[in-house]
């Protein structure tokens, strides 16, 4: 991108409606209630010829220190000295308030170009606030309607003019590809068969997921070594799923905070479902996803819950018990939380589990070898001649059943698919087999091939008759 762009302005002014509008996609989440938006979060924004990185803010609002409201403007001041120009909104329906003139005070000590935008102008409600915005001292404001569209083209004028011509279109953009298109994503959206074989080079995508205060954000800052992340003792501080670019010994990761996800009969709030619909939309696009438990009171119902929304989603999981530096009695816990594992967690046997500290960083480098080996793992291809050897072998040690007095016969395997590793499996009557049959093949294949931790599909399928279709010698 060729330069920068901060959207600023106190609460409910419209500036996740106009961040979405840019990017051409529907990131952050918007709704009629102020203070929406806690993070600060980036995309790749155009208008027209137009390209640059934008920055979605939180609302600025006179704040005590060490409250939430003052961590949430240090996030957007951050925001400010990051960005190349930032665009000043207000509600021009609402007119310019003393909150405005405050802020506008704020953005003149900031010394970056401003641009003052007057949103919410739609059928002319918003010409006396339109007006009044050029006592600001910001030059003509842009009259905007984010909601509809209105206003880009004046817009776009003002951003090259505040920035410069030269300095607009100092670099082209290169095209799309999905790569550059990995913030877009919805429910249902992605087919596996899309995705490349694995590539250890490729940008790791990461989510981090697990109950409201868990530690995620604070766990992110940690491994970006900076304050990226809004944090704090309130649960349930985040609201969108925010990525955000890293490297780990020279691999690109996109890394993905989330809401906390509390039980289903707890979520009520509009506001809330919309922020659990983004964890799950995160969970769905993500490679590898770090289920984050609290060592402190590790396997509540709600944990469970997650990681078995991550396994039916087919992502590859790792469990994470934070806050390990709060633990006293460390070998009696990690015992205990081993053994749960094992019990509680037979659908992803052999998980990778790994104690840490989010607040000191203490066991970051154990949890990214293990984000490695199960994403490996997850990528992972059998060739079918080795299945086949394989498929012999156990039908000879533990023959399927007989169902009705007819013994189930197994002809082929195959693996279809990674990511997860899927298998196909040709037999007599596929609908007949019994649950408990596939589960002896599924921990058969873990344990032959060394797929431990990610989730496995068998599919049954019955194979073609060679001869159907043919016609007989009798029927010529």
């Amino acid at each position: 991108m060729s330069f920068t762009v901060a959207i600023v302005g106190r609460p409910n002014v419209g500036k996740s409606t106009l961040f979405n509008r840019l990017v051409g996609k529907r990131l952050a989440l918007v709704d009629d209630q102020p203070g929406v938006t806690r993070d600060r979060r980036s995309g790749n924004a155009r208008i027209g010829d137009l390209h640059f990185e934008v920055i979605d803010t939180a609302g600025l609002e006179e704040a005590e220190q060490a409250s939430l409201e003052r961590r949430m403007r240090d996030q957007t001041e951050q925001a400010i000295l990051d960005a190349d120009v930032t665009l000043f909104l207000i509600d021009a329906r609402a007119g310019v308030t003393p909150l405005d003139k405050s802020f506008a005070s704020m953005l003149r000590r900031a010394s970056k170009p401003v641009v003052l935008v007057a949103n919410k102008v739609e059928g002319r409600k918003g010409d006396e606030g339109l007006y009044d915005a050029f006592a600001m001292g910001f030059g003509e404001p842009v009259p905007m309607s984010a909601e509809h569209g209105e206003g880009l083209a004046d817009l776009h004028e003002a951003l090259v003019q505040a920035i410069g011509e030269e300095r607009a279109y100092a670099s082209s953009p290169k095209p799309l590809d999905d790569e550059d298109e990995d913030d877009s994503f919805e429910l249902g959206e992605i087919e596996e068969e899309d995705i490349p074989d694995y590539d250890p080079k490729h940008p790791l995508k990461i989510c981090i997921v697990g109950r409201p205060n868990a530690g995620k954000s604070t766990l992110i800052n940690q491994m970006l070594g900076e304050e990226r992340m809004l944090t704090g003792p309130e649960a349930g501080i985040t609201r969108d799923s925010i990525s955000v670019t890293w490297q780990w010994q020279g691999r690109p990761i996109k890394l993905f905070d989330t809401a906390g996800m509390r039980r289903k009969a707890r979520v009520q709030e509009k506001l809330e479902r919309l922020s659990v619909q983004d964890t799950l939309r995160a969970i769905q696009y993500a490679e590898v996803v770090v289920i984050l438990f609290d060592a402190t009171i590790s396997f509540e119902k709600q944990d469970l819950h997650i990681v078995d929304l991550v396994t039916k989603e087919g992502r590859a999981p790792v469990i994470a018990f934070n806050k390990w530096d709060l633990v006293e009695d460390k070998n009696a816990l990690l015992a205990e939380l081993r053994e749960k594992t094992e019990r509680l967690l037979p659908q992803i046997r052999g998980v990778r589990t790994v104690t840490l500290s989010g607040q000191t960083g203490r066991g970051l480098s154990r949890l990214m070898q293990a984000i490695e080996d199960t994403d490996r793992i997850w990528n992972q291809r059998v060739s079918t001649a080795r299945l086949n050897r394989w498929l012999d072998g156990v039908q000879s040690y533990h023959p399927p059943p007989a169902v009705g007095g007819r013994r189930i016969r197994f002809k082929y395997i195959t693996q279809a698919k990674t990511r997860p590793p899927t298998f196909v499996v040709q037999c007599t009557r596929p609908k007949d087999v019994p649950s408990s049959y596939e589960r002896y093949l599924l921990n058969e294949l873990r344990a032959e091939f060394g797929l431990p931790g990610v989730p496995l599909r068998l599919l049954m399928r019955k194979g073609d008759n060679p001869y159907a279709g043919r016609v007989s010698e009798s029927q010529k």
